[in-house]
């Protein structure tokens, strides 16, 4: 399961300010692409500015669905706004998983965000885990989630009923507990979710409201709270169009860390002679000629439109370009595109792997920003909940 969160809030904070060390390093990562925020609103020097919150787990390896989905997204966000990605490390043991390798993948999603060009000195970058009222909110949230809610929820129902109840843990049933803790802990006022993580803000908004129905207002107020609702409750952001990828295999399904066979996806740190033998044996059709927006070729389209991604071309463009092509000579067009877009992000995240420090403290950092407005959210929630004041 690959989990993606994105969330938008009102802020007054100023931007992570830059490290000192290491900078040599830090002026070698940078966004290779120009990208278009999914706002067009541009906050000026005296205006509130808004804040963007978003992870990806750290199973299975990056590719280019969480690229284009979401990570190259944030490059032009925190430009924009006030920005907090995170590793959802915590959402990775739901399912049986390797202990030897979870922190490695952690600090390489790290790094992998790094190098695609989200900047430390614009965004906090940080582990899940590390910041602990996302844990403590969810079990605070547990307490007024019916259990019939959770039920309901599509993905525990499909992955329980291949695994059977014995092999299935209680996380994958609460996990969307801790989603909503991960985006009602920074007050968000937008969500962009997918198809499959439609029920989780569903969930998350009626979450929301039932706990400032319970706790905030009066009652809160008369407990030495200023009263009013605890939390924000969150809209729907529509994604921008065409972040979408589907599988190599099959064009109706998406591109997965999950799906049994790699050839299915290309991942961030494939190397060209690995690109070059997917993209050849990706699945095509007999149609003549190539188009875009035809249900019946649904894998010409997203051929076409990794295509458009991956060259930063506009879809007229590409549409006049390969229109009239055969599908040999579009492959070696679209691994082409592919192999010069990534090279230089997989040049920038092995110059950030070998510099452990520099890592290690890019982390910190940012888990130290996110820990001051979450524990402020958490003390509140502690305080209408009745529960008595730490000294």
């Amino acid at each position: 399961m690959s989990v993606s969160h994105f969330a938008v809030l009102s802020c007054c904070r100023p931007l992570v300010p830059s490290f000192s060390r290491a900078s040599g390093l830090r002026s070698r990562i940078r966004c290779c692409t120009t990208l278009t925020a999914t706002s067009t609103e541009t906050p000026t020097p005296t205006s509130v500015k808004k804040r963007v919150v978003s992870g990806v787990q750290p199973t299975g390896s990056i590719h280019l669905g969480n690229y284009f989905g979401a990570i190259k997204n944030w490059v032009a966000l925190q430009n924009v706004y006030e920005t907090l990605f995170f590793i959802v490390d915590l959402h990775a043991i739901t399912l049986p998983y390797d202990t030897q390798q979870l922190s490695k993948a952690t600090r390489s999603t790290a790094a992998i965000y790094l190098a695609c060009g989200v900047d430390p000195s614009k965004a906090s970058v940080f582990v899940q885990s590390h910041v602990r009222a996302h844990v403590e909110l969810m079990w605070l949230l547990s307490s007024t989630t019916p259990i019939g809610w959770l039920n309901k929820m599509i993905q525990f129902k499909e992955k329980s009923r291949k695994a059977g109840d014995e092999e299935v843990g209680v996380a994958l049933l609460t996990y969307p507990v801790l989603m909503a803790s991960d985006i009602l802990l920074y007050q968000s006022d937008l969500v962009p979710v997918g198809e499959d993580q439609k029920q989780h803000l569903e969930l998350t908004r009626d979450l929301a409201e039932r706990v400032n129905n319970l706790y905030g207002g009066r009652k809160w107020k008369k407990l030495g709270g200023r009263g009013g609702t605890i939390f924000k409750v969150p809209e729907p952001l529509i994604p921008p169009a065409g972040a979408r990828i589907m599988s190599l295999t099959d064009g109706l399904s998406k591109m997965s860390k999950s799906a049994p066979s790699d050839q299915s996806r290309i991942n961030i740190l494939d190397p060209k002679d690995l690109i070059a033998n997917k993209i050849k044996r990706c699945k095509t059709d007999s149609f003549p000629s190539l188009e875009f927006g035809n249900s019946e070729r649904p894998e010409c389209n997203n051929l076409l439109s990794i295509y458009q991604l991956a060259s930063g071309k506009a879809k007229e463009e590409v549409v006049q370009e390969c229109q009239n092509m055969n599908w040999g000579t579009f492959k070696i067009l679209l691994t082409d595109a592919l192999i010069d877009h990534l090279h230089p992000i997989q040049v920038r995240y092995k110059e950030i792997m070998s510099d452990s420090g520099y890592l290690d403290e890019v982390l910190a950092h940012g888990a130290r920003n996110a820990a001051e407005i979450a524990d402020t959210t958490l003390h509140n929630v502690y305080q209408a909940m009745g529960f008595l004041k730490r000294q």
